[in-house]
């Protein structure tokens, strides 16, 4: 199959052809801009000599394209009605495998290790918008031979990942992000380019992934404890939100261990930096 699938009547004739009914439960939006798949393509900057994993192809639109450009893709697709549709739609493409399952059970580490030879892998996905997080945190967390991963998520998800101290958006998730990986917008994304049309606004992030976490702490999940208490109540002080927190440090505690890292204690979550947070979390940890 030649013809790109990006084209609304491609893709019409493809979910006609197999009377494909869209679930709302799965967040299935399939892409039919070209422009926009050559952008999240681009920004992977995969080459021949690149693996990739693709999660949630749908009939194959940026699949495609991605099967073009790299040495192998291995595609994960929870929905099991689309299994026959892509081995159609990709038929012309030896480097291209999918995968029935669902990303968040799938023993990944194996995944690794059985498709991509060992090699850094980059991840290029439209994700579903219900899980976005999860399946992001998932793949930083678990320490994966990743090199990028390029996602197309909701637009208000994209720029709380990318925020810095000060901004609105920033919040415990930019954090996260930003502890494993250089966060870039590569391209906002209307809704008329999906079928069906999604109630939100979509952008196309970037996620490099550092060869180590930006900041060093001593202990990752206090670490990640205090910046979600902090977040928790983040209209409150530091000293507010942290004491009614589960740390089980009591208030003058607290208050010692922001003045010993140079914190002022009526200053807010939003304010402090990811060096902040780790510094306070490394200083906390050496008291508990």
């Amino acid at each position: 199959m030649d013809k790109k699938l990006y084209t609304p009547s491609k893709t019409k004739e493809i979910i006609n052809k197999y009377g494909f009914r869209f679930s709302k439960s799965l967040g299935q939006n399939f892409l039919i801009d070209g422009n926009i798949i050559d952008n999240i393509c681009d920004g992977s900057n995969i080459t021949k000599d690149d693996y990739v994993l693709e999660i949630g192809p749908g009939i194959g639109t940026l699949t495609q394209e991605l099967c073009e450009r790299a040495e192998r893709v291995i595609a994960i697709e929870l929905d099991k009605r689309l299994i026959p549709v892509l081995n159609e739609t990709l038929e012309n493409y030896d480097n291209f495998e999918v995968i029935n399952g669902d990303v968040l059970k799938i023993d990944l580490k194996e995944l690794f290790q059985d498709k991509f030879n060992n090699k850094k892998v980059k991840v290029v996905a439209n994700l579903p918008y219900y899980i976005t997080t999860p399946i992001i945190m998932r793949l930083l967390e678990e320490r994966l031979d990743i090199d990028k991963i390029v996602v197309m998520v909701q637009k208000e998800v994209a720029y709380r990942m990318k925020s810095g101290p000060g901004t609105k958006d920033y919040g415990s998730l930019s954090i996260a992000v930003g502890y494993y990986c250089d966060a870039n917008i590569i391209v906002d994304v209307p809704k008329n380019v999906f079928i069906p049309k999604p109630n939100v606004d979509s952008a196309v992030i970037s996620l490099d992934v550092y060869n180590k976490p930006k900041v060093n702490v001593e202990d990752e999940k206090l670490f990640f404890n205090i910046v979600r208490a902090a977040f928790s109540k983040r209209r409150k002080t530091l000293l507010n939100s942290l004491s009614k927190s589960t740390l089980g440090l009591e208030k003058d505690d607290i208050r010692n261990a922001l003045e010993s890292c140079d914190i002022d204690p009526k200053r807010r979550a939003e304010t402090l930096t990811i060096e902040e947070y780790a510094k306070l979390a490394n200083h906390i940890e050496s008291i508990m």
